[in-house]
């Protein structure tokens, strides 16, 4: 069987566009300018004879075919990254979890989590901040007071009064295996130690 295709790079730059509602965000997702992730948005666009954006001053909008396109191209990717990670011997699936300065990492138990989850290489960065996850240096991070950000699926990690903790990850991938894993390991932990039942927050906006 033949599959009608758009190019797979139009496709991560519609897709990437679409999830943050800013060329910039998704540029600095994909590693390449927002002029590239423009004119791959323009181009599919052109093949596909449809307008899936709308181009406000400083506002990106999906039209209704955006709208429609978008579910299903998003749940593609992640078909493929879900059959490729089966394709992973043990141990192959790495998480880089990214913590701010003044978290305490005794608060998760990570050696227990690595014994237990040996499938899943984790690497911790502290100090870190949205900086790195947007630049793809860290796909997971614990952020204090970060309760939205635009394409980024942000969680309650306690209930301490003022700014508090969060885990934030980015809407395409939070719920890969790995993240999923990491998450439902927070949700399990004693509840003597100081975190909460993670409660889901799905938050977008607009970028330019």
């Amino acid at each position: 069987m033949t599959y009608a295709l758009p190019p797979l790079n139009a496709l991560r730059a519609f897709e990437a566009a679409a999830r943050h509602l800013s060329f910039k965000l998704a540029a600095h997702e994909l590693h390449v300018t927002p002029a590239a992730v423009g004119q791959q948005v323009k181009a599919l666009e052109a093949r596909l004879g449809v307008q899936l954006f709308e181009r406000l001053h400083k506002q990106l909008i999906l039209t209704a075919a955006g709208q429609a396109y978008l579910p299903g191209i998003s749940e593609g990717f992640r078909h493929i990254a879900e059959a490729t990670s089966q394709l992973k011997p043990a141990g192959a699936m790495q998480l880089q979890l990214g913590v701010h300065g003044s978290f305490d990492l005794r608060r998760l138990d990570l050696a227990a989590f690595r014994s237990t989850h040996e499938e899943i290489g984790l690497r911790v960065l502290q100090p870190a901040g949205l900086h790195e996850l947007v630049e793809g240096k860290v796909d997971l991070l614990i952020a204090r007071g970060l309760r939205h950000h635009p394409g980024y699926r942000c969680e309650r990690l306690s209930e301490d009064a003022g700014l508090g903790d969060w885990l934030i990850a980015p809407e395409g991938t939070a719920d890969c295996p790995e993240i999923v894993s990491f998450r439902a390991w927070l949700r399990a932990l004693p509840t003597e130690m100081p975190l909460a039942t993670l409660r889901p927050r799905l938050v977008g906006g607009v970028g330019s």
